[in-house]
């Protein structure tokens, strides 16, 4: 048996470091946490301090077994799992459910998996860091309070089966006051003056820098224009340096990773991972643009190798981000000189991304000429301005340049202007005046809004992806594309001495990956926001997170942190329960055009719907809303469509075929069975004919067939069907997986009763604590 046991988190980076060390050393992984709070209930004894009850889940007792029998052969247990508070907290569970001691445990730490780095951790280990492990602790149990006693708060005021959660629900009212600001914004009109002039052949662009606010006096200007001659009054060139951005963070990562490679947040902190594990990259978890001296030096030597002298420059940065953790290090390759790895496509591409990232901040500045060029015209008192760039010396550009989100960052002319003299004289090719609309602040991508929780100090690197990930789970927000509406504006353009006026179209309000609040999302942050404002007030959140760091630092009790938050909010709690309304996002539509009744827009139990009545009538009717269509805009008309619905379209075989909406999306019936109707498909519920609907019926049937393995007569209500993932049992509405050591075509009637009556039912989630 080894005489060193050492324990990771994940099997990819136990495989990189059993590589590094010797025969007298075997490494483990923990598979993540070996001990958590239960997922159901809340776990934490409130009158004895907030203890947490810890337990280990049922798929990690066999693999504690196995650690703790490796545990006590070894001579020394080295506890290697990251340097972040999520790791040392792993660390800490493995040490109190492994039952180690003092004397034999080692608490190791490094920031890239390298031989070196791993060789000189083990020459100096340390203990388990209590603090961080508080830290954790407390996010953790402060979250727990907080999803288990507002999520049945939903529950009984909004909608069954909601959740709520610390961060979660902050990130959601981003969302939401965004798409509050785009809603009330009002697009104003303004013409933008263009002038070409042509200049020994070649083509110099020229601006006016103002911009005229109506029709009338964009036609007034070009009218003067018409007789006016154009000459340079100055001709100015200064120089302008460009200087690099630092190495990446978590942050800094998946917002180029978004921009410049279309990842989404957890994809890139996926990738990242891989690359960390394999001992590519450094730590990914990190909020420090820090590199260490070596890194620099390296960086140095592979500028200088590659492009020379000239371009190196050693570089130090400092963080903006709030509670920046500056003693750990930036995203960077574990090796410099290696500026192409091996692998899976997109670690070879983020690998790419970070490489040149890095080497690029230790280059020099960019050296540029910028060129302004101010041009009277003789019938109007303002000036055209040109500008022109050049660059001198390339520096960091050579390797990289930073990507922006400014969607509506206007076209402008860079590059080299023709020789130019004071007093020239200008040839007018063209002058347009172009009518642009201002634009409404941008959606968030799931990048920007990366961006704006670290502007405000709202979670930590560990915790931007999950807390993404999970707005969207929950479907309070989706992300998603959105097509743009036509629209006309108009251009008024002066060449060879004529003015012509013309309307043209274009598209606008296109997105692409953008994030927008659900109804649901939009009722449920109104509620929380009316309800509790402290939980959902960004600076709260922040302070939260300032807490936790100062707990780290051994500053503050984490006990005593918990006990000052939640008697303020068991309060509020118990208040929101018994004296404030239903939510339900209401809204008044009109009358029904024959019965008189009121139409309303709201949140049912099944999601967003219209009602024809007051709540206390009798009779009241309702419909689901289409996958398109919100709460919040839909009309009178669009509301009274819905309720056409169920169609019948006649009858095939002898039963009645209709057609209908329900909560999962329009769909066909017939006998007892459905058929999804597929709006992409060109299929719509209103139109769709009974020969369309017989033609989907029949295509089901064929399918089902195709995917048959095996039926009884003697219970029809019982298949052996081949699934998405594999052969299982359908029997009713009940589906059972098939044990591996079964083989599904030779199964028998009597072995898949037996399998379907020992199958557990689906676990129905509690309301209650």
């Amino acid at each position: 048996m080894s005489k060193n046991l050492v324990i990771v988190e994940s099997p990819a980076k136990a495989k990189t470091i059993e590589n590094y060390l010797g025969k007298d050393y075997i490494v483990k992984s923990s598979y993540g946490h070996v001990r958590d709070l239960p997922k159901s209930g809340l776990a934490i004894d409130i009158e004895n301090d907030f203890a947490p009850n810890y337990e280990v889940s049922a798929d990690k007792k066999k693999l504690v077994s196995e650690l703790i029998k490796l545990a006590k052969a070894a001579e020394v247990v080295w506890l290697a799992t990251d340097e972040d508070r999520e790791g040392e907290a792993i660390s800490w569970h493995l040490f109190e459910t492994l039952k180690l001691s003092h004397e034999k445990t080692r608490r190791i730490v490094f920031s890239e998996i390298t031989k070196n780095a791993i060789l000189k951790a083990i020459e100096n280990p340390r203990s388990v860091d209590v603090n961080l492990v508080n830290a954790q602790q407390a996010r953790r149990v402060l979250d727990r309070l907080v999803g288990f006693e507002l999520s049945p708060v939903l529950w009984k005021k909004v909608k069954p089966k909601l959740s709520a959660g610390r961060v979660q629900s902050v990130a959601v009212r981003i969302i939401v006051e965004r798409e509050r600001e785009i809603s009330s914004f009002e697009p104003k009109a303004s013409f933008r003056i263009v002038a070409i002039f042509s200049i020994e052949g070649k083509e110099m662009k020229a601006e006016l820098p103002k911009r005229f606010a109506t029709e009338e006096e964009a036609n007034s200007f070009l009218e003067d224009c018409r007789r006016s001659s154009f000459a340079i009054r100055q001709l100015e060139t200064k120089p302008a340096k460009k200087k690099p951005s630092p190495p990446f963070t978590t942050s800094t990562l998946q917002q180029e990773a978004s921009r410049k490679l279309g990842f989404s947040v957890s994809q890139t902190m996926v990738v990242a991972q891989r690359l960390y594990e394999s001992g590519k990259i450094t730590y990914m978890r990190t909020d420090s643009v820090n590199l260490s001296d070596y890194a620099q030096n390296a960086a140095q030597e592979a500028i200088e190798q590659q492009f020379g002298k000239d371009y190196a420059q050693r570089r130090s940065f400092s963080s903006k981000s709030k509670g920046a953790q500056e003693a750990h290090e930036a995203i960077r390759p574990t090796e410099l000189s290696v500026s192409e790895v091996s692998g899976e496509r997109n670690e070879q591409r983020l690998y790419d991304l970070i490489w040149k990232r890095t080497i690029a901040s230790q280059m020099a500045d960019a050296q540029l000429e910028k060129t302004t060029v101010t041009i009277d015209i003789t019938e109007r008192e303002e000036q055209l301005v040109a500008k022109g760039e050049v660059i001198k010396f390339e520096g960091f550009l050579k390797v990289y340049l930073e990507s922006t989100d400014d969607e509506n960052e206007e076209e402008t002319t860079k590059g080299m202007l023709p020789p130019l003299k004071e007093g020239q004289s200008l040839n007018l090719q063209n002058l347009t005046a172009t009518e642009r609309f201002s634009h409404h602040p941008p959606r968030y991508t799931e990048a920007s809004l990366v961006k704006r929780l670290e502007e405000l100090g709202i979670g930590r690197p560990s915790t931007y992806a999950p807390t993404i990930s999970t707005i969207q789970k929950r479907e309070y927000v989706v992300k998603e594309d959105r097509e743009g509406q036509k629209r006309d504006y108009r251009v008024l353009e002066l060449k060879d001495g004529q003015l012509e006026k013309r309307t043209e179209a274009e598209n606008t309000g296109a997105e692409r990956g953008k994030l927008f609040p659900t109804d649901i999302g939009i009722v449920v942050n109104d509620f929380l926001v009316d309800n509790f404002e402290n939980i959902l007030d960004y600076n709260f959140t922040a302070t939260v997170e300032e807490e936790f760091d100062n707990i780290a630092r051994g500053q503050v009790e984490w006990n005593d942190m918990i006990r000052r938050f939640y008697g303020d909010f068991h309060k509020d709690v118990e208040d929101t329960i018994e004296t404030s309304e239903r939510a339900t996002g209401e809204r008044d539509l009109g009358t029904h055009p024959e019965s008189g009744k009121p139409v309303i827009a709201r949140i049912g139990r099944y999601g967003p719907m219209v009602q024809i009545g007051a709540s206390d009538d009798e009779e009241k009717q309702f419909a689901s809303l289409l996958s398109d269509q919100s709460i919040t805009s839909i009309t009178l008309e669009e509301a009274l469509d819905l309720f056409k619905l169920p169609r019948q379209l006649g009858e095939f075989e002898g039963k009645v075929v209709s057609a209908a909406i329900g909560r999962f999306g329009p769909y066909i019936r017939h006998d007892g069975k459905f058929v999804s109707i597929k709006e992409a498909d060109g299929d719509d519920p209103y139109t769709i004919s009974l020969d369309r609907a017989v033609e989907m019926i029949q295509a089901k049937r064929e399918q089902e067939a195709k995917s048959l393995i095996k039926s009884w007569d003697e219970e029809p209500d019982i298949r052996v069907i081949e699934g998405r993932y594999g052969p299982y049992i359908k029997a009713g509405k009940k589906n059972v997986k098939i044990p591996k050591d079964k083989e599904a075509e030779t199964l028998t009637l009597e072995e898949v009763r037996e399998l379907v009556a020992n199958a557990p039912d689906k676990p129905r989630r509690s309301r209650k604590k």
